[in-house]
């Protein structure tokens, strides 16, 4: 990885008939961290600055913190920033933080 840090933001529609929201919970649907976890990663591999960092690497959860649920329609941003050892998110319902954490390559994968 290289020492200048790339920063992408960007907006998730949570589309309300995502599979995830099946029994997870009936009545008060919620979106899986893990899912929520797999839209951050997608967005590092769709993203050409982000993806070069962790291409042919295993990416590694180094922290994550969920604050607030994810509900089915809501419109999130994610802020990805990068440095030389990994790359931080944020996820945000306008002003609630919703999640953040780091997320490293493993170069020993």
């Amino acid at each position: 990885m290289s020492s200048r840090a790339d920063v992408v933001d960007v907006a998730l529609h949570v589309d309300p008939t995502w599979p995830a929201f099946d029994g997870h919970f009936p009545g008060a649907p919620v979106l899986p961290g893990a899912y929520l976890l797999a839209l951050v990663v997608r967005e590092i591999e769709q993203h050409a600055a982000l993806a070069e960092r962790v291409a042919g690497h295993a990416l590694q959860v180094q922290q994550v913190k969920f604050l607030s649920p994810v509900r089915p329609g809501d419109v999130l941003r994610l802020q990805l920033q990068s440095d030389e050892t990994g790359i931080d998110f944020a996820v945000r319902r306008d002003a609630t933080p919703i999640a953040r954490g780091r997320i490293s390559a493993d170069a020993a994968a």
